[in-house]
């Protein structure tokens, strides 16, 4: 019971986290480039300024280590496979979506946090701070994504899981 507990709530905190990348990718960031640079750039700070609360913690942070005590759940119940799928998806996650963004992201989002908006650079600074923020956005979108890949696999490895590969042979026409 531990382990299904561990496995779905890893499953929901990982894919929390990799939508929240993942909105920054397909939509945030482009909607600020399409404004005026002092609107985006007051933007991106009220925004930076309001994420540090108690509905992205958990997910922010809780990600990879509740996937590596799935892996070690996992492990005790001798669900080998599916063990180090959660491991590797807690350590994805980790280097690659907490650890980028705490190393690259933050760091550039508290440099911006203390520029005064001005019309006169605001152009120069949005310039120089979009691209290079948006392609580590990427990064740790993927990284994410990867990490709720890992979680799937681990799922699909635990004792009781369906066989989807027997399911398939036996859904197709003309096989016996």
């Amino acid at each position: 019971m531990a382990l299904r507990c561990a496995s779905l709530l890893s499953l929901m905190l990982s894919a929390a986290i990799f939508g929240f990348f993942y909105a920054w990718v397909c939509s945030t960031m482009w909607g600020l480039d399409a404004v005026d640079p002092v609107v985006a750039v007051e933007a991106m700070q009220a925004m930076n300024a309001s994420v540090r609360n108690a509905v992205f913690g958990p997910a922010f942070f809780g990600t990879g280590p509740l996937l590596i005590l799935t892996s070690l759940i996992a492990w005790q119940a001798g669900a080998r496979g599916a063990a180090c799928a959660f491991g590797t998806g807690g350590i994805i996650y980790l280097v690659g979506g907490m650890g980028l963004t705490l190393a690259v992201n933050v760091p550039m989002n508290e440099t911006l946090a203390g520029y005064v908006a001005e019309v006169e650079s605001a152009a120069e600074v949005w310039a120089d701070y979009s691209p290079r923020w948006q392609a580590w956005n990427v990064a740790r979108t993927v990284a994410s994504g990867a990490a709720v890949l890992m979680v799937g696999i681990g799922l699909m490895q635990l004792p009781g899981a369906p066989n989807l590969t027997a399911a398939s042979r036996r859904a197709r026409p003309g096989r016996t």
